[in-house]
């Protein structure tokens, strides 16, 4: 198998959409065991404004004070030219750009149309590149949206092939709301590999139906071979009502291992992240790997104090 790049969202895409407010050394204290569990593509906060997010209104302070381990590369995702500002005065690597393909869910998400927000992004992107940045593109609801419904395959391969001209040098398709079936990951990754590199794309599955560990194992098969996840299964939409996690990263981890992929990742390691994470947010987080590895160290915690 061709190795596998786990692109890491927890702290942005996973942490969005939770109520308790982490203190930055939290957030310092999960990136740091990510990056000590194996993990090396970090997408660590985004540059909204803050009364949208206000999980992420630290985004600078965290980034300018996280100390990123030698070969990890870290990125941001900004939602315009302010955002950017903002994002290039710490030192994240990469920056991320981002869109939906159905109008209305672009218009709930980033309060624009999508043709408008393809010429904002044109800008970013272009500035962001001029100061050295590499760019990533996300693009929402590829599998279906919220609001409308069924979204169109052409539409989707325009905006891909627009992004690919303005200089994003990957396109992560998100099935934000977690509709996605695997015939349906085979047959658009399929259509749309006839256009566009596969290296290009990457997959990012949410399990509002459970059905995104099995979706990405799909996109590998059609030659994807760049996933995000998130650790603990944590995510959700805060424009998509319903949306649950994303493919958790243990869950993939362990997928990916048992197929004979070499991750570098230590999943013991990253299930104490994810234990440490969960305290903290007083949740029981959704992984099944984790929660496995949670019930096997509490039986192993019962006996020694037979």
């Amino acid at each position: 198998m061709t190795m596998v790049t786990i692109v890491e969202v927890g702290l942005r895409d996973g942490l969005q959409n939770e109520e308790a407010i982490l203190p930055l050394e939290v957030k310092r204290e999960i990136a740091t065991g990510l990056m000590a569990a194996g993990l090396t593509e970090l997408e660590i906060t985004s540059f909204v404004h803050p009364r949208w997010i206000p999980q992420l209104a630290d985004a600078e302070e965290f980034a300018n004070t996280l100390s990123i381990s030698e070969g990890v590369t870290t990125r941001a995702l900004v939602p315009n030219r302010r955002g950017l500002e903002r994002a290039l005065h710490t030192p994240v690597d990469e920056i991320a750009v981002f869109l939906s393909v159905s109008e209305t869910h672009n218009r709930q998400n980033i309060n624009k149309s999508v043709k408008d927000t393809l010429l904002a992004l044109r800008e970013v992107t272009a500035e962001a590149k001029h100061r050295g940045k590499r760019v990533r593109g996300y693009l929402s609801t590829v599998f279906g949206c919220p609001f409308e419904g069924e979204v169109s395959l052409t539409q989707t391969a325009l905006i891909c092939t627009e992004l690919l001209k303005m200089g994003v040098y990957e396109i992560s398709l998100g099935d934000t709301i977690g509709v996605a079936t695997p015939r349906q990951v085979q047959e658009i990754l399929k259509s749309l590999t006839k256009e566009i590199p596969t290296a290009q794309l990457a997959g990012h599955f949410h399990d509002t139906r459970g059905t995104a560990l099995t979706n990405a194992y799909v996109a590998l098969e059609v030659g994807v071979t760049t996933l995000d996840s998130s650790f603990g299964g944590l995510g959700g939409c805060p424009y998509a009502p319903g949306a649950s996690g994303n493919v958790a990263t243990e869950d993939l981890v362990y997928m990916l291992e048992g197929m004979g992929e070499k991750t570098g990742v230590d999943l013991d390691a990253l299930c104490w992240v994810s234990d440490r994470a969960g305290r903290y947010m007083g949740k029981a987080l959704p992984s099944k790997v984790f929660n496995a590895w949670l019930a096997t160290r509490r039986l192993k915690e019962e006996k020694s104090h037979e």
